[in-house]
């Protein structure tokens, strides 16, 4: 094999490596999007195009919101409020299906986010337009896990997810 044909094989091996292991490094293509956006209508009830989520992190771990993008859309912030307080009941017990049957069972964060053991406090609480989860923890690699995880969310929400 000629070094150009190796250069072309070994970009071909690692972006399968990147695509096979559910998130991409870095901001996911459009076509990513689109994939996330069908696994998520089969997962998240509400309509992804009638809402935004938000990952905010800080310093002791984040805030994922979401919010219906008519404050008047009683049926969307119904549905928000459904699903995300059954997530938090199932995130605190470490139970993160939902997010790898959307994203990929290689999502970044995902496995020691799994594994946390009560060492993340999760909150819940309703706003004005939706529901917000927060996240809480002093350890250094869960809150780097979850960092990574709000990132990699938003990377695969692309228009529907915000900082």
């Amino acid at each position: 094999m000629n070094r150009p044909d190796r250069i072309l094989f070994v970009v071909a091996v690692a972006a399968a490596v990147a695509l096979g292991s559910g998130c991409a490094a870095g901001p996911a293509t459009s076509g990513r999007q689109a994939e996330v956006a069908e696994r998520g209508a089969s997962v998240m009830p509400f309509d992804l195009d009638r809402t935004t989520h938000r990952f905010t992190k800080s310093d002791t771990g984040g805030v994922q919101t979401v919010t219906a993008d008519d404050p008047r859309d009683t049926a969307q912030i119904t549905l928000i409020r459904q699903h995300l307080t059954a997530e938090v009941d199932r995130f605190r017990r470490g139970d993160f299906t939902d997010p790898a049957r959307i994203h990929g069972t290689g999502m970044p964060g995902l496995a020691t986010l799994r594994a946390h053991q009560g060492r993340i406090t999760i909150g819940y609480e309703n706003t004005p337009a939706g529901a917000r989860a927060t996240y809480v923890t002093g350890d250094t690699e869960l809150r780097t896990a979850l960092h990574a995880w709000f990132d990699a969310q938003v990377s695969d929400h692309g228009p529907h997810a915000t900082r």
